[in-house]
């Protein structure tokens, strides 16, 4: 089962295929583990199953041995439970980003700049003609506005979430009189199969 901190950011640009091979990986690893446990539920033992080898095979069954009276197979039902809890959360991450990259999200200007959805980084930025006051910074840092110095915007990830923070602060409304909600095109339905 892959497990261990490798996080891939939304941002990064080649989030989509990293996630989804790490999808592959977890399904398999399912399939894997479920083959396991249904082969050591026939035999009463994983010597013999396609592919593994007398070493794993023996280790396993001496896991069994030594687990506890209720885990009677090779891969615990806590296994199976996390690594199909894992599957689920990145099927939803996956569809995430491809309904945000066909949201096509729009950019505004306002009293002192303008607001960029830049897809490629995944964020919305907010680049300001003069530094905005305390009470500006304050208010954009409440609603997970960071500032990057390194593109000279203040931005938060590219999502609805973020076009929603935009349209509380009052600041950065467009000038055209109409919400942020309205410059944004309408988002695709959500799959009528997704919870």
């Amino acid at each position: 089962m892959p497990y261990g901190n490798n996080a891939i950011s939304a941002g990064d640009p080649q989030a989509l295929e990293k996630l989804t091979a790490k999808l592959t990986s977890c399904q398999e690893s399912q399939a894997h583990m479920k083959d396991v446990n249904a082969f050591y539920r026939r035999f009463g033992t994983c010597k013999g199953f396609p592919g593994m080898s007398e070493a794993d095979a023996a280790a396993l069954d001496q896991r069994v041995g030594k687990a506890y009276s209720w885990e009677k197979q090779p891969y615990p039902a806590w296994a199976l439970s996390n690594n199909n809890a894992e599957i689920k959360r990145l099927e939803k991450r996956i569809s995430e980003i491809n309904r945000n990259t066909e949201v096509g999200f729009a950019r505004w200007t306002f009293f002192d700049g303008h607001a960029i959805a830049n897809v490629e980084m995944n964020r919305l930025q907010l680049f300001f003609d003069e530094k905005p006051n305390e009470v500006e910074r304050n208010l954009l840092k409440a609603n997970g506005f960071k500032w990057a110095p390194s593109v000279g915007a203040w931005q938060r990830q590219l999502n609805d979430n973020a076009i929603y923070a935009a349209e509380r602060l009052d600041f950065v409304k467009p000038s055209d009189g109409r919400t942020v909600r309205e410059h944004q095109p309408k988002p695709p339905a959500k799959d009528a199969g997704a919870r």
